[in-house]
C-alpha cells in the first residue's frame, strides 16, 4: 500500500489530467448509451400498448412493400465522441418482401448531422459539424412476429468534405440493427430500431476520421399493397 501511495504521488500532472479526462469520457458515453436504450424501451412499451388495444390478431409483417419515414438520432462512440456530442437526421426506407412475413430486402437513404462540441479542451475552437448522406441496402428478418434483426451496408457521402479536410467524398458503412414493428391499425405500423453504424476512414491518412455511433430510428410505416 505504501509503495502505491508513493508511486501515485510521483505521477506527473499531465498524466493525471489524462486519466481524469478518459474516466469522464467513459462515464459520459455509458450514460448516453443507457439513455438511448431506455428511450427505445419507452417507445416500444408505448407502441405495444397502442397496438394491443387496436388489434390482437393483426400480424405486424406484410406481403406488400412497406415504406417508412423516420427520425434518426444517435450518440457518437470511440474517438468521434471526443469532438461530437450527438447526431440527428431522418431517413426513408422501403422493405421489399422476399419470403412471406419473414424476410425483406431493405433500401434506405437519409441525412445525418453530427453536432460538434464547442471550445474543444478550452482551446476556443469549435468542431465543425459533419453532414452525411447515407445510402444503404440489406436484409430484414423476422424470427417472430414483430421483432426483427436487420443488417445493412452501403456508403456514406460527405456533404461538407472541404470544411472537414476529408480527402474521400464517401466511405463504406455497415449497420447491424434490432427492432420491433408494431401494428397501429389498418395498414400502418410503428417501426422502432436500435443500431450500431460505422464507416471506414473519410481521410485516408487519419485513423480518427471514421464516423461510428449508436443510433435510434423511430419511423411511421405503411403497407403499399
Amino acid at each position: 500500500m505504501k509503495r502505491w501511495v508513493t508511486f501515485r504521488a510521483l505521477l506527473c500532472p499531465v498524466f493525471q489530467k489524462h486519466i481524469t479526462k478518459t474516466h469522464n469520457n467513459i462515464m459520459k458515453s455509458t450514460f448516453k448509451i443507457s439513455a438511448l436504450v431506455l428511450a427505445f424501451a419507452g417507445f416500444a412499451f408505448g407502441a405495444k400498448a397502442q397496438s394491443t388495444s387496436t388489434s390482437t390478431t393483426k400480424t405486424t409483417t406484410s406481403n406488400g412493400v412497406i415504406l417508412s419515414v423516420g427520425v434518426d438520432a444517435g450518440i457518437p462512440t470511440g474517438n468521434l465522441s471526443n469532438s461530437y456530442d450527438w447526431n440527428l437526421g431522418g431517413s426513408i426506407q422501403a422493405d421489399i418482401p422476399v419470403i412471406q412475413h419473414q424476410l425483406f430486402v431493405t433500401v434506405n437513404a437519409g441525412y445525418d448531422n453530427f453536432f460538434g462540441k464547442k471550445n474543444l479542451d478550452g482551446t476556443g475552437i469549435d468542431a465543425t459539424n459533419i453532414q452525411l448522406l447515407p445510402v444503404k441496402a440489406g436484409l430484414k428478418f423476422f424470427p417472430v412476429a414483430g421483432f426483427y434483426i436487420q443488417g445493412e451496408a452501403g456508403a456514406a457521402f460527405s456533404l461538407n468534405k472541404s470544411d472537414l479536410n476529408f480527402n474521400n467524398s464517401a466511405a463504406f458503412l455497415y449497420a447491424p440493427q434490432i427492432g420491433y414493428q408494431f401494428a397501429l391499425g389498418g395498414k400502418s405500423y410503428l417501426d422502432a430500431g436500435v443500431r450500431y453504424e460505422a464507416t471506414t476512414k473519410f481521410n485516408s491518412n487519419v485513423d480518427d476520421s471514421k464516423v461510428n455511433f449508436f443510433g435510434l430510428r423511430v419511423a411511421y410505416a405503411f403497407d403499399t399493397k
